[in-house]
């Protein structure tokens, strides 16, 4: 009798285990569910948003092998030298050379990377119907942002060839910190100064959503004084949000694709994401991650460069120390940046899924992030292999999260039914 009692205690203490772990809604089948949502997006939309998504491979290798071609003509030509040479004839400090030769270098190799440029920053985006601006347009936003590097590269190159002079054997390492900083302070900056030079932000108009918008953050402890909209949709048919900046810059802002093309709960599920990297303190994390992977590309350069300068005279680069070496520097981190592709991808998708998991406990609203999945697959590829996503996908596909929020709506919403989903264009 007493094993037949303890037997029924077992079990009656095992049966909530069993429940929990198969979900608190048994009867809500996440693989249909998912499919449901996936089938949403096929034919000849899926092969396109395929076709995009995986020229985007091609374009990481054609990329580097571009950025390796410009350099290293700058090299065998002499180019990079003369440059130099220009710019020590026009500055009397020797230590600001090389933010003179970082002008030159700027303006020349603008010129030089623009057909690149254009095909795919403007042609490639417009043969898949992702542009909405005109060729003008966006030549423009190229300027602008070629005033903000003038600037950005004239300081940068200050600052690292100030270290590489001073800490010949160990710049490498105080060179990262430098890197480090100058993201830091463009983190800082950008959201005050540099974004409304390309769009115009205005406050989002009172209401349920933005209600909604605010709850979220004071939840959170995220100031919500103010919400912005960016006009993007005069440049691209892209859906994003952000809540970026760091200290006192902070600021929660989306663009008008999101607020125009996506249901409230939509928008609630993206905001919620968005306030996850925050709270997270993913821009941290990123920083520390991205700061080893620089770290590990100065250590290279600063054991490889050297040899190649040296092996090669005829290029007129006198040392490592010398800035008519940049183009040497730039073309071989461009090779590791390449290769450590798997790297950059994974600790950003690693972020993306934290945030994803946030944002469906903040929004609450699991379908509305499953229809934003697939908004966002008619450019990103949506059911990769699991060693393409590993390899290329520097957030999770929409396959990933689709399943992601069909299972935490089986964990977390006791009957919940199964929806027939929807876009609303």
């Amino acid at each position: 009798m007493r094993k037949v009692m303890g037997a029924a205690l077992l079990a009656a203490a095992l049966v909530p285990a069993i429940a929990q772990a198969q979900g608190s809604n048994p009867g809500f089948d996440v693989d249909a569910a998912t499919r449901a949502y996936l089938d949403l997006l096929q034919g000849p939309a899926r092969a396109k948003s395929d076709a995009y998504f995986e020229g985007g491979y091609w374009l990481t290798l054609w990329g580097a092998v571009v950025a390796v071609l410009v350099y290293g003509a700058l090299l065998v030509s002499g180019w990079s030298a003369r440059l130099r040479d220009l710019a020590a004839r026009r500055i009397k400090r020797t230590r600001l050379v090389p933010a003179s030769y970082g002008v030159l270098f700027t303006l020349v190799t603008f010129v030089l990377f623009l057909p690149w440029s254009i095909y795919t920053g403007f042609v490639r985006e417009a043969q898949y119907g992702l542009m909405s601006q005109t060729f003008g347009a966006w030549l423009i936003d190229q300027l602008k942002m070629l005033g903000i590097s003038l600037v950005v590269n004239a300081l940068l190159f200050t600052a690292i060839y100030a270290v590489i002079r001073r800490f010949r054997r160990g710049w490498w390492a105080i060179g990262t910190g430098v890197v480090i900083g100058f993201l830091t302070i463009g983190l800082l900056l950008g959201p005050v100064f540099i974004e409304p030079m390309f769009n115009e932000y205005t406050e989002m108009p009172a209401g349920p959503l933005r209600d909604r918008i605010v709850a979220m953050a004071e939840a959170q402890q995220i100031p919500a004084d103010h919400i912005y909209v960016a006009d993007e949709s005069r440049q691209s048919k892209r859906i994003s949000a952000n809540v970026a900046g760091l200290g006192p810059t902070i600021r929660i802002a989306l663009n008008d694709n999101l607020l125009n093309r996506t249901s409230p709960d939509e928008v609630a599920a993206v905001m919620g994401h968005e306030m996850g990297h925050y709270v997270l303190n993913h821009i941290g994390w990123l920083l520390f991650w991205f700061g080893l992977g620089v770290l590990v590309i100065f250590l290279a350069l600063s054991r490889i460069a050297p040899r190649l300068i040296a092996r090669y005279p005829r290029s007129g680069v006198r040392d490592v120390s010398d800035p008519a070496g940049a183009p040497l520097l730039l073309a071989i981190a461009s090779l590791l940046a390449a290769l450590a592709t798997p790297y950059i991808s994974t600790v950003i998708r690693w972020n993306e899924s934290e945030a994803d998991r946030f944002g469906l406990d903040a929004a609450r609203a699991p379908d509305g992030f499953a229809k934003v999945a697939i908004r966002l697959s008619e450019y990103r590829k949506l059911e990769p292999g699991p060693i393409e996503e590993f390899l290329f996908f520097d957030h999770p596909s929409g396959a990933t999260r689709i399943r992601m929020a069909m299972q935490w709506k089986k964990d977390n919403m006791p009957g919940a039914t199964m929806a027939k989903p929807t876009l609303a264009q």
